[in-house]
């Protein structure tokens, strides 16, 4: 099944790939690795532990994993170049006795292995830090090998 039919089966429409807020390119291609640049959560703010209970942090990193294979879709210009999934980091903002960031974590992972399948199992850290940019609970980022344009997956 190719990756358009998995996003149908999985009911997820891809937004259009977030604007970044500062100064950097939301994703790098440099040639067989793509670098995405930390994506978070539209619409949910504050501290998991605090203003954020886990359940609704586990949601937001699979938002941010929606919105790492939107980069992917804008920067590759097709998922289908998506060869393998090395490497997710994941950063919640937390209250400092949280000790779950692997939980939080798995919203994006389990969600970039559904849809990706066997290529989206891949390395991960996940850390708990003391903010993110605009008060968002969760950032996740990757790297991602990438076939060449035009080569079949």
């Amino acid at each position: 099944m190719n990756l358009s039919a998995r996003l149908e089966v999985a009911g997820i429409r891809l937004p259009e790939a977030p604007k970044p807020v500062a100064s950097f390119t939301p994703c790098r291609v440099d040639g067989d690795l793509a670098f995405v640049s930390g994506q978070i959560a539209q619409g949910v703010r504050g501290r998991v532990g605090a203003d954020v209970d886990t359940a609704e942090a586990i949601e937001a990193a699979r938002q941010c994993g929606i919105n790492v294979l939107a980069q992917l879709q804008a920067g590759l210009g097709s998922l289908d170049r998506v060869a393998a999934l090395l490497k997710l980091t994941v950063f919640v903002n937390s209250v400092p006795e949280f000790e779950e960031p692997h939980v939080v974590a798995n919203g994006a992972s389990d969600l970039l292995i559904e849809i990706l399948g066997e290529p989206g199992r891949h390395a991960r850290s996940a850390v708990c830090v003391a903010s993110l940019p605009l008060g968002a609970p969760v950032e996740v980022e990757a790297i991602v090998r990438v076939r060449p344009e035009g080569e079949a997956g």
